[in-house]
C-alpha cells in the first residue's frame, strides 16, 4: 500500500512537470507573443549587432521578452545574430519571430536622383541604408576602384545611374558602388555602345553631353532636340556654349559660394576654366549634374535636324525655342532677357 502511494506521488510530480513543460512550450513557441496593434512591424539589425541589441528593438513590440529570450537560447539564436531587415507579423509566436529574424532577411527598394556630388549622393544614400554616408563616400571615391574601371575624378559620378534597385538594408558601402558598377555595365548594353560610336562619342562624353542635356530641360520630349543641337556644335567644331556649364564652373569658385545663378551674364563667359564651353571647343572634361536616363537615352537617340541654337521659351516656361540662324536665335533670346527683366531677375 506505501508503495502504491510512492508510485502515484510520482506519477502526479511526472504529470505536473509533463503539464508545466507543455505549458512552457506553448508560451515559448506556440502562443502569439507580439504587442503592438499595426499588422506588422520591423527589425533593423546592423552587421556586428548583438542578441543583447537586438532584444532591445524587440522588448517594445513583444508580450514577454522572457519567453523569447529562453527559446532564443534554446535554437542558438542568441550566437547567431544576423544583419538585415525583417518582418514580424501581428500574432507571431517566438517561434515565427526566431524564424523570421534568421533568415527573412527582406530586400528594400533603394532610389535617388538629381544628386549632383559623390557628397549628395551619400547622403540620399545613407538614410536608406545601414551604411553612413562617410563610409560611401570613402568607397565611392576610392581611387584604386574607379580608376581601374575606367573612372576619373570628373566622370565617376556617371556611374550611378538614377533609377530604383532592390537591395538589402545591410548592403556594406561597398556593396553598394559594386552594385552600381554592375547596373552601368548592364546599362551599356551593345546597342547604346554602338549608338555612342555612331555619334563619335565614348561612355563618359555620352554622359557629360547628357548632364548638360539634363540641365537645360527636364523636358523628356523636348530632350533627344536639344541633344541634337550640340551634336551639330560638335560635328562643326563650334563651342557648345552650354549656360549650365558657365553656372556649373562658377559654383567652383569661393566668389559664387552659397549664391544661386539665376541669369547667365557676360561676366560668367569669362571664367576660366574647362567647364566654359563658351571659351572652350568641345565637351567639358566631365559630368555637370547627374543625368536621368531619358537624357542619356536623348543623346543616343537625338533628333537628327538642322538647328544650331536655342533659348528659353518666355511664354512656355520649362520649353525652348529653336533657331537654325544666329539673327533668328538673336531675337528669340532677347525675348527671353526681357522677360527676365520683367521678372526683376538681374543675376
Amino acid at each position: 500500500m506505501y508503495f502504491k502511494k510512492i508510485l502515484y506521488a510520482i506519477a502526479l510530480i511526472g504529470l505536473i512537470v509533463c503539464a508545466y513543460f507543455a505549458y512552457f512550450v506553448y508560451n515559448a513557441m506556440l502562443a502569439p507573443n507580439t504587442s503592438f496593434s499595426n499588422n506588422e512591424a520591423y527589425v533593423f539589425i546592423s552587421e556586428g549587432d548583438t542578441y543583447d541589441e537586438v532584444r532591445e528593438q524587440l522588448i517594445p513590440l513583444l508580450n514577454d521578452i522572457e519567453t523569447f529570450d529562453a527559446l532564443a537560447k534554446r535554437k542558438k539564436y542568441v550566437d547567431n545574430v544576423k544583419a538585415g531587415k525583417y518582418r514580424i507579423a501581428n500574432g507571431m509566436t517566438n517561434n515565427d519571430i526566431i524564424n523570421s529574424i534568421r533568415s527573412n532577411n527582406i530586400p528594400i527598394k533603394l532610389s535617388f536622383n538629381n544628386q549632383n556630388s559623390i557628397e549628395e549622393l551619400a547622403g540620399r544614400v545613407a538614410f536608406q541604408i545601414d551604411a553612413d554616408s562617410v563610409s560611401l563616400v570613402k568607397a565611392m571615391t576610392d581611387k584604386s576602384f574607379f580608376e581601374q574601371n575606367g573612372f576619373s575624378d570628373a566622370t565617376i559620378l556617371g556611374m550611378y545611374l538614377p533609377n530604383t534597385y532592390e537591395v538589402f538594408w545591410n548592403t556594406s558601402a561597398e556593396g553598394f558602388r559594386d552594385r552600381m558598377l554592375k547596373e552601368y555595365n548592364r546599362f551599356w548594353t551593345d546597342s547604346r555602345m554602338e549608338k555612342a560610336k555612331a555619334i563619335g562619342l565614348n561612355r563618359d562624353e555620352v554622359m557629360a553631353l547628357a548632364s548638360i542635356v539634363y540641365e537645360e530641360s527636364k523636358q523628356k520630349v523636348e530632350q533627344p532636340r536639344i541633344a541634337g543641337v550640340y551634336i551639330n556644335r560638335l560635328q562643326n567644331k563650334w563651342t557648345l556654349d552650354a549656360d549650365p556649364t558657365l553656372k556649373f564652373a562658377a559654383y567652383k569658385l569661393p566668389k559664387y559660394k552659397n549664391t544661386i545663378i539665376k541669369r547667365v551674364l557676360n561676366v560668367h563667359k569669362e571664367i576660366v576654366s574647362p567647364y566654359n564651353t563658351y571659351k572652350n571647343i568641345g565637351l567639358p572634361p566631365g559630368l555637370i549634374a547627374m543625368p536621368d536616363i531619358s537624357a542619356i537615352d536623348a543623346v543616343l537617340n537625338y533628333e537628327k535636324h538642322s538647328y544650331f541654337f536655342f533659348a528659353a521659351d518666355a511664354k512656355k516656361p520649362g520649353f525652348h525655342k529653336f533657331a537654325r540662324t544666329i539673327s533668328q536665335h538673336n531675337q528669340n533670346a532677347r525675348e527671353y532677357q526681357r522677360y527676365l527683366s520683367q521678372q526683376g531677375i538681374r543675376r
